[in-house]
C-alpha cells in the first residue's frame, strides 16, 4: 500500500468533518431568537469577543513573526547548513501551525457567539430543543478543530515525508500560540467573572447575570475568549503534538500509516457520534453528553479493529492505542465523579459550606488533591501497559506504543471538544436568558444545561491533561531520537538522577509549572482588582443604575476594554518565563539537564493541572447545587461561602490549570527543536 494512502484518507475525512460542521452551523443559525433584547445582548457579547481576539491576534502576530525568524536563523544554526531553504521551510511550518491553531479557536468562537443566543431562545420550547442547539454549536468547534489538525498534519507529512523536524515546527507553532491564547483568554474570563461575582452577588445581592452589573457582558465575553477560543487552540495543540511525537518514532519503524488510520477513524467516529447526543424532556443533559462519548468510543474501537485486520496492521499497535483510550475513559470518569453536581463529593462540599468559606476551601482543595490520584494512575498505567504490549516487537516499538496510547486517548477528541464547547455556550445562554427577561422556567432549563456543561469541561480538561502527560513521555523519546539523528549516536539511552546535571534540570523543571501558575493567577488577581474598582465607580457615579431605573445602563464597553488591556498585559510574562527557563537550562546544563528538566516538568505539571481543574470544577458545581435550592439556597450562608469557593476556583480551572498542559508541550517541543544547540553550546553539558 502507498505510504500516502492513509494521509489522503485523513484529508478526505477532515473535509467530511467540515461539511457536517457547516450543516450544524446552518441549523443553529436558522433557529429563531426570543426577542430583541437577547439579540442586542448577544451582539454586545459577539462584538466584545471579536474585539478581544483581534487585539490579541495583533499582539501574538509579533511574537509569531519574531519566533519564526529565530527558527530560520538557529534551527539548525544558519552557518552550519549547506542551504537556507530548509531553515526557511521550518519557519513557514511554524507559522502554518500558529495560523491553523488560531483559526480553530476563531471558528469555534464565531459559532459559539451565535449558538448562545439560539440556545437561550430554544429553552422556551423545552430542554430537548435547547440542548440540541447548544450541543450542535459545540460540535461545530469539535469537528472544525480536529479536522484542521488532521488536515494540517497530513499536508506536512505528505510534503515532507521523511523529515519529522517540519512536523515538530508545525506543532510548536500550534503550541506556542495556544499557550498565549489560553493564558490571555483565561485571564480575561476570570477577571470579569470574579469582578462580576464579588460586586454583584456578594456585595449587592443581585442575580449573577443582572444587566445592571457593568461587568456582566465582559463575563459572557470571557466565556468565549477563554473557554472557546483559548481551549480550542489548546486542544488543537494537544492533538497535533501527540501526532508529531508518534510520527517521529514511527518513521524509522515504517509505521506512520497507523497513526493516520487511527486519527482518521477517530474523527469519523466523532462525526457519527455527534448525531446520537440528544436528550428527552425530563432527561439528564450530563447523561446525554456521556452517551454520545460512549457511542463514539465504541464506533472508534470497531473501525480501528476492522482496519487493523483488513490492512494488516500489527494488532499490538491497536492494543496500545486502545489502552490510551481506556486511560482517557478512566480520567473522564474520575473527573465526573469529583465534579458532577449529582456526585457525593460536590454535595459534601456544598453541605459543609454551611459552616463558612474556610470549610468550602479546605474540603474542595482536599478533594482536588484526591481527584488527581486516579488520573495519575491512569496515565502511568497507560504508559506502562502500552510499553509492555509493544515490547515483544522491540524496544523502539515499545516507546512507539506509549506515543500511540496518547494518539488513542485523543482519537475521539472531536466528540470531547464538542462536549467542552457546549459548556461555555450554555453558560452564555443562561446569562442571556436572565438578562433578556425570558422567565424563571427558561433560567431553570439553562441552569440544568450549565451544570452538565461544567462537568463536561472538567472531563475535557482531564483528557487534555492526561494526553499531555502521555505525549510528553513520547516527546522525551522523540527528544532522544532527534538528538541521536543530530549527533549520530545515542548519548542518553538512560540517565542517572544522581548526575548533578540531570538533578539540576529536574528540580528546575518541577518548579516551572508552579511559577507559571502563580504568574497567571496573580495576573487575574491584579486585573480583577482594577475591574472591581471600575464597577464601584459606575454604581456610584451613574444615577439610578443600582436601583435599576428604566433606560439606565452601565458602560459595558469600559469593562470589556479594561479586561482586554489587563489580560494582554499579563499573558506574555508567564509564557516567556517558561520558554526562557527551558533555554537557560539547556544552555547551562546541556542535553542531560534538559532530559531531567522535561521529566520534572511533566511530573509537577500534570499533578498541578489535575488538582486545579478538578478543584475548580468542584467549587463551581457546589455553588450551583446550593443555588438549586439545597442547604438554604440563594442568599444563604452556604451560598455566600460557595461563591467565595467558586471565585478561588475560577483561575484554578479556567486560567492556570488548563494552561499547564500547553506549557508542558511547549517546553518539550522547544527542547527537541533546540537539541542541537544545547549539545553544541552548553556551559556544563
Amino acid at each position: 500500500m502507498s505510504w500516502a494512502f492513509w494521509p489522503i484518507v485523513a484529508i478526505v475525512v477532515s473535509f467530511g468533518a467540515f461539511a457536517v460542521g457547516f450543516y450544524f452551523y446552518q441549523y443553529v443559525k436558522k433557529l429563531p431568537s426570543a426577542n430583541q433584547d437577547i439579540d442586542r445582548f448577544g451582539t454586545l457579547i459577539r462584538e466584545g469577543s471579536m474585539a478581544f481576539l483581534k487585539t490579541e491576534t495583533r499582539v501574538l502576530s509579533v511574537f509569531v513573526f519574531v519566533t519564526a525568524i529565530l527558527i530560520v536563523l538557529f534551527v539548525p544554526p544558519i552557518w552550519q547548513t549547506s542551504s537556507i531553504t530548509g531553515n526557511i521551510l521550518m519557519g513557514v511550518c511554524y507559522v502554518f501551525g500558529a495560523v491553523f491553531s488560531g483559526m480553530a479557536g476563531l471558528v469555534g468562537m464565531q459559532v459559539a457567539t451565535v449558538a448562545n443566543v439560539k440556545t437561550a431562545s430554544a429553552a422556551q420550547r423545552g430542554l430537548t430543543h435547547a440542548y440540541r442547539a447548544g450541543f450542535r454549536g459545540g460540535a461545530v468547534m469539535g469537528l472544525a478543530i480536529v479536522g484542521s489538525c488532521l488536515l494540517g498534519s497530513s499536508i506536512i507529512y505528505l510534503v515532507f515525508p521523511n523529515n519529522p523536524s517540519f512536523l515538530l515546527a508545525f506543532s510548536f507553532g500550534a503550541s506556542s500560540l495556544a499557550l498565549f491564547a489560553k493564558a490571555g483568554g483565561g485571564i480575561f474570563t476570570k477577571t470579569a467573572d470574579i469582578a462580576a461575582d464579588l460586586t454583584g452577588k456578594m456585595e449587592l445581592g443581585i442575580p449573577e447575570d443582572d444587566p445592571r452589573n457593568p461587568a456582566v457582558i465582559a463575563d459572557n465575553v470571557g466565556d468565549n475568549v477563554g473557554d472557546v477560543a483559548g481551549m480550542g487552540a489548546d486542544l488543537f495543540d494537544s492533538n497535533v503534538a501527540a501526532i508529531a511525537a508518534a510520527l517521529i518514532l514511527a518513521l524509522d519503524l515504517n509505521q506512520a500509516p497507523f497513526i493516520f488510520m487511527a486519527s482518521a477513524m477517530g474523527l469519523l467516529a466523532s462525526i457519527i457520534g455527534v448525531f446520537f447526543s440528544n436528550v428527552k424532556e425530563g432527561g439528564s443533559p450530563g447523561r446525554a453528553l456521556n452517551r454520545g462519548t460512549y457511542i463514539t468510543t465504541g464506533v472508534f474501537l470497531i473501525l480501528t479493529l476492522a482496519c487493523s485486520f483488513i490492512f494488516q496492521f500489527e494488532l499490538r499497535l491497536w492494543g496500545a492505542a486502545m489502552i490510551g483510550l481506556l486511560a482517557g475513559t478512566i480520567i473522564g470518569i474520575s473527573s465526573e465523579y469529583f465534579t458532577s453536581d449529582e456526585g457525593k463529593r460536590v454535595q459534601a462540599v456544598a453541605r459543609i459550606s454551611q459552616q463558612g468559606p474556610a470549610f468550602t476551601i479546605l474540603s474542595g482543595f482536599s478533594y482536588g488533591l484526591l481527584s488527581s490520584f486516579p488520573s495519575l494512575i491512569g496515565i502511568a498505567g497507560a504508559a506502562l501497559g502500552a510499553y509492555k504490549i509493544c515490547e515483544p516487537l522491540g524496544t523502539e516499538y515499545a516507546l512507539y506504543g506509549i506515543a500511540l496510547s496518547a494518539v488513542g486517548m485523543l482519537s475521539i477528541i472531536g466528540m470531547i471538544t464538542a462536549n467542552d464547547a457546549y459548556g461555555p455556550i450554555v453558560d452564555n445562554a443562561r446569562g442571556l436568558s436572565e438578562m433578556s427577561g425570558l422567565g424563571e422556567e427558561v433560567v431553570r432549563v439553562t441552569d440544568e444545561l450549565d451544570a452538565a456543561g461544567n462537568t463536561a469541561k472538567a472531563i475535557t480538561k482531564g483528557f487534555s491533561i492526561g494526553a499531555a502527560g502521555l505525549t510528553v513521555i513520547a516527546l522525551l523519546a522523540a527528544y532522544r531520537e532527534t538528538l541521536t539523528n543530530i549527533l549520530g549516536a545515542d548519548i542518553i539511552t538512560g540517565f542517572d538522577i544522581l548526575d548533578p546535571l540531570v538533578f539540576f534540570g529536574m528540580l528546575v523543571g518541577v518548579g516551572v509549572p508552579a511559577v507559571f501558575s502563580a504568574m497567571l493567577m496573580m495576573g487575574v488577581n491584579r486585573n480583577a482588582d482594577r475591574l472591581v474598582g471600575e464597577i464601584h465607580r459606575q454604581f456610584k457615579e451613574i444615577p439610578g443604575l443600582k436601583e435599576g431605573k428604566p433606560g439606565v445602563e452601565p458602560d459595558y464597553n469600559r469593562c470589556i476594554d479594561m479586561a482586554t488591556v489587563g489580560a494582554l498585559k499579563e499573558l506574555l510574562p508567564a509564557g516567556l518565563m517558561a520558554i526562557g527557563a527551558t533555554l537557560l537550562v539547556g544552555f547551562i546544563g546541556g542535553v542531560y539537564a534538559i532530559a531531567g528538566y522535561l521529566a520534572g516538568n511533566i511530573m509537577s505539571g500534570v499533578l498541578l493541572a489535575l488538582l486545579m481543574s478538578n478543584a475548580g470544577g468542584m467549587w463551581d458545581n457546589a455553588k450551583k447545587y446550593v443555588e438549586a435550592g439545597h442547604f438554604g439556597g440563594k442568599g444563604s450562608t452556604a451560598h455566600k461561602a460557595t461563591i467565595i469557593g467558586d471565585t478561588v476556583g475560577d483561575p484554578f480551572k479556567d486560567t492556570a490549570g488548563p494552561s499547564i498542559n500547553t506549557q508542558i508541550t511547549v517546553v518539550s517541543l522547544i527542547s527537541s527543536l533546540a537539541a542541537g544547540l544545547f549539545a553544541a553550546f552548553s556551559l556544563f553539558g
